[in-house]
């Protein structure tokens, strides 16, 4: 069900170019109500400190694979978003729209791999970056505007809260914790339930077996509120399900792996 991104390109992104004062000196960005990048996708990685408001919304698992980040789920199979329609429109006002979500078509990369320097890019390829007559200036006298300068603290940010998940989801496979998912859901009137595996999630049995250092390591470095947000979060799968029957898109007896 959830793998962590494999391709070149993080998930959404068809491009990336840095953005330049010289050559994108007149360009201006769109502020947009959809977000097609999203239709279709069931998976968003989301941060630790986002746990707390994404576990009301969302359920949060682990990708499988050795290297596992944070997920929130938006659907439970390949394919289906519950909270996005097909035209990327939002459904749910009320939503936590994860900061991965938020801050496409701009990240902050790097341009070349020996160096550690990030600099701010943009996927090409959206329609709400470009020459505009309308829209929010990015540059002003060949300088940063506030719009910019509000984009690159955005993603800094971002950044520094992806180095604390790294260090959080370090410290949880130190700890031993984690095992395989699975959840059995059956619908009234089903002949079989309908299994969803492929994703990562906290033993509980194992956590309550942890030795009293570990136990008081992860409450004084903040891990055990995150760890029980997404133990709690996992009732949501259910809701998730309910959604997805109601939208008429069926859910399939398995969980696929998402196409990150």
């Amino acid at each position: 069900m959830a793998t962590a991104p494999t391709q070149s390109l993080p998930l959404f992104y068809k491009d990336l170019a840095p953005l330049s004062s010289q050559e994108h000196a007149d360009f201006r960005v769109r502020r947009s109500d959809r977000a097609p990048f999203v239709v279709g996708q069931h998976a968003i990685p989301v941060t630790v400190e986002e746990f707390p408001l994404v576990q009301r919304h969302m359920p949060i698992v682990f990708s499988a694979g050795d290297n596992s980040v944070p997920l929130a789920l938006m659907g439970l199979n390949d394919g289906v978003n519950v909270f996005f329609d097909d035209e990327g429109t939002l459904t749910e006002k009320q939503l936590y729209i994860p900061a991965y979500i938020r801050r496409y078509p701009f990240m902050l990369a790097r341009l070349r791999p020996d160096s550690e320097e990030l600099s701010l890019c943009f996927d090409p390829s959206t329609d709400t970056i470009g020459a505009f007559e309308d829209g929010e200036k990015l540059f002003d006298e060949g300088q940063p505007s506030e719009v910019t300068k509000s984009v690159l603290s955005f993603n800094e940010q971002f950044e520094q809260a992806g180095q604390r998940t790294g260090q959080f989801m370090k410290e949880l496979n130190e700890l031993g914790i984690l095992m395989d998912g699975e959840v059995s859901i059956q619908p009234d009137g089903a002949p079989q339930p309908f299994i969803y595996r492929g994703f990562r999630m906290v033993d509980e049995s194992k956590l309550n077996e942890l030795r009293g250092d570990q136990l008081r390591k992860i409450v004084q470095n903040g891990m055990l509120p995150l760890i029980y947000a997404h133990l709690f979060s996992l009732t949501l799968m259910r809701e998730i399900f309910g959604r997805q029957v109601s939208l008429g898109k069926s859910p399939q007896p398995t969980m696929q792996q998402p196409a990150n």
